[in-house]
């Protein structure tokens, strides 16, 4: 990692508080290079407070656009970190409305030119593409990393089932990024206020997301699948394989109408220039800032970089979509680097990629014992799936896969004779599966795993379908009992290099926890292999013949921020899975790990743990649990500041229903301010 001693713009930082429409002020914070002449401003707009969570990552970037000649502005959301106002449900649309009055803000300040850039991580990225689908004129470009276009669909539901792990986690970090305190150093002595009508105000949104299990207008109202027209910004839309986010940057650089590109590497949740694992890095922050002078200087302009306009790999004009080709590896928990290579393609879909079918009578072969009509019955134990790895990975030791062959015995596999040459994956694979089912409501995982000749099996890639949304998520149609019908689903995109001599494997499960939420009956389905089909989007060998190498620079950032970190907690495994034999019972125990205590250079200081549980039992689909403990501490000793988040939060089912139960503490000094217990019954309407 370079980081520079020198910038062509020295820089000033100020903290500025910004109006809205209503009134409210939100909490920002402003890098800008010292120059007499004005200059665009590159917004990051989240929830997350500027002066605690996100500080060390908002000094690696922010202050590094400013010496390149940009202001960076990082925002807090209404009611978050050091704003005014109560938090809101971001599919509501008033994060995005207030994003607009931020952007029309930043543009008619004296030392702004007038044009916007938007970018961000996660929630970030997806607010960034929010805002931009209302088309404010001063935003000019966006840089969505790792977001996806809509939130029903890979987020907290797949293929119309839930995902159980993707719900639980997103609904306890957003109850409990809400209900952080803001900092009296920076909104004085209104901070016990402002933190009481905030805690007062709160509803766990987790309600609210499973209430809607269809993919109704509550979730395409505050997406923007539907509306990817609107969108008029260029559209920088960045991915990694290891992100379930990655199939939205596949679909962006397919439909929008805007000037768009994509970049998919080998990466977590993460920046790209971050260098947690699977890595390699990219000079990300170099890449972006030829993409903000390509689109956020007039013509004619001399106010830019100075990087030029584009490169030789083509950030603005190249190749549409530059993706890492995964070579195949044996599996494992965690690699600091996943070996690979570039390769670019002039257009998505690519004309190098063709669709080729495998039967699953044919060129796939399956084990399992056919009926006298064929079908094969798949009834997997309700602990498939254990060996998932994390739903959202984020550069832990235990974040990936392991070797699939436990997880292999648990379903129905189907297998090709060794390759005799490569095949390379590049896009969605598909399945149509023709399915007997004796329930109205079951669902299929289908896993695509890369089998080596010494018989350890890779997961490359997966996808789900709830059988009562085998017509589409936004309507449920449950089966009749014992009829047989046809279903198609595509599995999530992928790279991936299968060496000759490998085996391409398809395996089928009824069951896939934690990632799914069981439905009430296990007694799975059958499948005829006659009929079903696996197709693959197989790139040419030849494809990057003639075309000139991708290539990144090195990543660079600002010097990192000076956190002092004090004697860690005793840590805990990232992932532990217990097996209880005489309950039956299956625990997973994941926590990414505690965070601090550690000291920012303003003299806070924060410490937070996180430990997810998830527990059923093997023969027991109701007997599905899951629960998150959180705890979140900031303090400032020189003033006697002294503010705790705890949050429990749990959700479990029966035929019916699912029973959520949220617990939430803040303490003042050690005493309690406030407290609440949520419990609700929410019927399940599709899941």
């Amino acid at each position: 990692m370079r980081h520079p001693t020198s910038y062509p713009y020295p820089t000033t930082r100020e903290d500025v508080h910004i109006p809205l429409p209503d009134g409210t002020l939100l909490f920002g914070r402003i890098w800008r290079p010292v120059t007499e002449r004005p200059v665009p401003a590159l917004l990051e707009y989240l929830p997350y407070g500027l002066t605690d969570r996100t500080a060390a990552r908002d000094a690696e970037r922010h202050p590094w656009y400013a010496g390149h000649g940009y202001a960076g502005v990082r925002v807090d959301a209404r009611g978050h970190g050091n704003s005014e106002g109560l938090p809101e449900d971001e599919q509501t649309g008033t994060e995005a409305a207030d994003g607009v009055a931020v952007v029309e803000w930043l543009a008619g300040q004296a030392w702004c030119s007038g044009r916007v850039g938007m970018f961000g991580l996660g929630r970030g990225g997806r607010t960034a593409l929010r805002v931009a689908a209302l088309d404010p004129a001063p935003l000019r470009a966006v840089v969505a990393v790792c977001a996806g276009d809509e939130d029903h669909e890979d987020a907290h539901y797949l293929g119309g089932t839930l995902l159980a792990t993707g719900l639980q986690n997103r609904t306890c970090a957003d109850l409990a990024s809400a209900a952080r305190p803001p900092d009296p150093r920076y909104v004085g002595d209104r901070w016990r206020q402002l933190w009481l009508e905030r805690l007062d105000a709160l509803e766990p949104v987790v309600h609210r997301r499973l209430a809607h299990q269809s993919r109704d207008a509550y979730w395409r109202d505050g997406g923007i699948r539907d509306r990817h027209h609107a969108i008029t910004a260029a559209v920088l839309a960045v991915g990694g394989w290891a992100d379930p986010h990655r199939d939205a940057v596949l679909r962006l650089v397919e439909q929008l109408d805007a000037p768009t590109r994509g970049i998919i590497g080998p990466w977590p949740r993460q920046y790209p220039d971050q260098g947690l694992p699977p890595g390699p890095a990219i000079g990300f922050l170099q890449e972006t800032l030829r993409w903000w002078d390509r689109w956020l200087h007039g013509p004619g302009s001399d106010s830019g970089s100075g990087s030029g306009t584009d490169t030789g790999s083509g950030t603005a004009d190249g190749p549409a979509l530059r993706s890492w080709m995964n070579e195949s590896v044996p599996p494992a928990a965690a690699y600091a680097n996943r070996p690979g290579r570039w390769v670019g393609e002039d257009g998505w879909p690519s004309p190098d990629v063709r669709e080729v079918r495998y039967g699953l009578d044919g060129a796939l072969r399956g084990a399992g014992t056919a009926s006298a009509d064929r079908f094969v019955r798949v009834r997997s134990p309700q602990h498939t799936g254990v060996d998932a790895g994390r739903q959202v990975p984020a550069g832990g030791g235990a974040d990936l896969p392991p070797d699939q062959r436990e997880e292999d015995g648990r379903s129905v596999c189907f297998d090709s004779a060794p390759l005799p040459e490569p095949v390379e994956l590049l896009g969605r694979p598909g399945v149509r599966l023709r399915l007997r089912c004796d329930t109205r409501r079951g669902q299929v995982a289908a896993r695509l795993c890369d089998v080596a000749p010494d018989g350890s099996s890779a997961l490359v890639t997966r996808g789900v379908l709830g059988l009562s949304a085998r017509h589409g998520t936004e309507r449920v149609v449950d089966w009749e009992p014992g009829a047989v019908e046809e279903v198609e689903f595509d599995l999530a995109g992928i790279a991936h290099d299968f060496p000759a001599g490998h085996r391409i494997r398809l395996a089928l499960s009824s069951a896939y926890w934690p990632w799914v939420w069981p439905q009430p009956d296990a007694a799975g389905f059958e499948v005829d292999p006659g009929g079903s089909v696996l197709t693959l989007p197989v790139r040419h060998l030849a494809a990057d013949a003639g075309s000139p190498p991708v290539a990144f620079e090195a990543p660079e950032q600002a010097a990192p921020l000076a956190v002092r970190v004090s004697e860690p907690l005793t840590a805990r495994p990232e992932r532990l899975l217990v097996h209880d034999v005489a309950a039956g019972e299956w625990r997973l125990e994941a926590s990414p790990g505690p965070a601090g205590p550690y000291t920012l250079p303003d003299g806070l200081v924060v410490a937070e743990h996180t430990v997810e549980a998830y527990r059923i039992r093997a023969d027991d689909p109701l007997s599905a649990q899951a629960r998150t403990d959180l705890t979140v501490r900031l303090e400032r000793p020189e003033i006697g500041w002294d503010a705790t988040v705890q949050l429990r939060a749990e959700i479990r089912c029966d035929a019916t229903h699912f029973v959520t139960r949220n617990r939430l503490r803040a303490l003042d000094g050690g005493d309690v301010l406030f407290e609440r217990d949520w419990e609700r019954r929410i019927p399940r309407s599709a899941c």
